[in-house]
């Protein structure tokens, strides 16, 4: 599986396809040069129950180390994934 990664503007998005549809997004905003806010995530039915959600988080956390960024997780599941293990307080606001 190929987790890919876009920015548009002020947003962004980690995110996995199957074709043209997407299977699994999390999303996010800028909140200046060095901040972003995890807004939220979903996974598909279809793959539900992987562990594709926090495969999306660790690619948002190996993005935000390799660019010196903060992440302010508002979504809940990113949250309970960042705020549980103490490998990710690097990259926490």
């Amino acid at each position: 599986m190929e987790i890919d990664h876009q920015e548009f503007g002020s947003r962004g998005a980690w995110f996995v396809r199957d074709g043209d549809e997407i299977q699994a997004e999390m999303t996010y905003s800028k909140a200046g040069a060095e901040i972003i806010v995890i807004d939220h995530t979903a996974v598909s039915e279809a793959l539900g129950g992987q562990g594709v959600g926090k495969q999306l988080v660790n690619a948002a956390v190996e993005w935000a180390r390799a660019n010196n960024i903060q992440i302010v997780p508002v979504c809940p599941f990113a949250r309970s994934i960042l705020t549980a293990d103490a490998q990710y307080e690097d990259v926490l606001r």
